[in-house]
């Protein structure tokens, strides 16, 4: 992939996601009649280098429902809050799949 296609995939992703999880947070609130089961989840960016995973914080944070805590250098990893951690699994794997991946290929890896 090159960078213009990663680039556009990643905005369609993050336009897309942004509008899906604002509509999913917003029924969760105001609609359902359960609180939601709110948690913690380690995400793995592994050999992303720094401005990709500052990036990558950043999104993920603005995409209602998640919150980047913390960013651990050492670990590669982030510590997400998430609003519902039902199916935290299939978060974390549309998180990897839409944004790491095209991050990746734009900002390369740690050297």
């Amino acid at each position: 992939m090159n960078k213009l296609q990663a680039l556009l995939l990643l905005l369609w992703h993050f336009a897309s996601t942004m509008l899906i999880s604002a509509w999913t947070t917003s029924r969760t609130i105001l609609v359902s009649s359960d609180a939601p089961r709110r948690g913690f989840a380690h995400f793995a960016y592994d050999d992303l280098n720094d401005a990709g995973v500052v990036l990558l914080a950043a999104m993920v944070t603005l995409t209602p429902g998640t919150s980047t805590v913390d960013i651990d250098p050492e670990r590669r990893e982030l510590l997400l809050h998430v609003l519902d951690s039902e199916d935290i699994e299939t978060q974390l794997s549309a998180i990897r799949r839409d944004f790491l991946l095209p991050i990746r290929s734009l900002f390369g890896v740690r050297s």
